[in-house]
């Protein structure tokens, strides 16, 4: 879809397929169908550039500086320093790649166990499309838990026009893709919470 587009003409289709993500996005996704995997890797980059500097600035206020330091400070810097801000935003680039990656696979596995056979590109590119929401409203307080909300519907959305499944299948295949993770990070906190009780002593005395 964008292959023969360039400069601003590109950029106007970014805007263009926003807008239709927002507003038509079972049309768009229809639209999008013969999209490069290039270009659909291009489209998800710019808005994880976009929600990395957006999104560093509110971190930094509604978050303690120690956090921060504690984390990604480097020695010597004692405080957040210039290149700790570019750090951190390279390092959330990174991070939105790789869980677009991995988090495709994971996704694409229920989506063939519930008869998806488009291939994994194609749950790729749902997964990416369906993200705008989450990268251009995200880092809002608030809003960007509505954003993400949007952003697992459009996933829906764009596993089923993609893959070309039913409304039910593809439904499922995100509910379980969503929803394992997290009951798996409940899990896991639950026996960290239970193991640090158990091991500190002023919480064993309080209990």
């Amino acid at each position: 879809m964008f292959k023969s587009r360039q400069g601003n003409t590109k950029r106007m289709e970014y805007i263009e397929l926003i807008k239709g993500f927002f507003l038509s996005p079972v049309e768009t996704f229809r639209k999008v169908k013969d999209t490069d995997y290039g270009d659909t890797l291009v489209y998800f980059l710019v808005l994880v550039i976009v929600y990395a500097i957006l999104s560093v600035p509110v971190m930094l206020v509604t978050l303690p500086l120690t956090w921060f330091t504690g984390i990604y400070g480097l020695p010597g810097t004692g405080m957040l320093s210039g290149f700790g801000i570019v750090l951190i935003a390279v390092m959330m680039i990174i991070a939105g790649l790789v869980f677009l990656f991995i988090g495709a696979a994971w996704l694409h596995l229920w989506v063939y166990l519930f008869g998806g056979r488009n291939g994994y590109r194609e749950t790729l590119k749902a997964l990416a499309f369906g993200e705008t929401p989450a990268l251009l409203l995200g880092w809002i307080p608030l809003v960007g838990m509505l954003a993400v909300i949007w952003s697992l519907v459009l996933t829906f959305l764009g596993v089923r026009e993609l893959q070309g499944i039913s409304s039910a299948r593809a439904l499922g295949a995100v509910i379980l893709a969503v929803v394992i993770p997290l009951i798996l990070l409940v899990l896991l906190a639950a026996i960290f919470f239970v193991a640090y009780t158990q091991t500190d002593p002023v919480l064993t005395a309080v209990s």
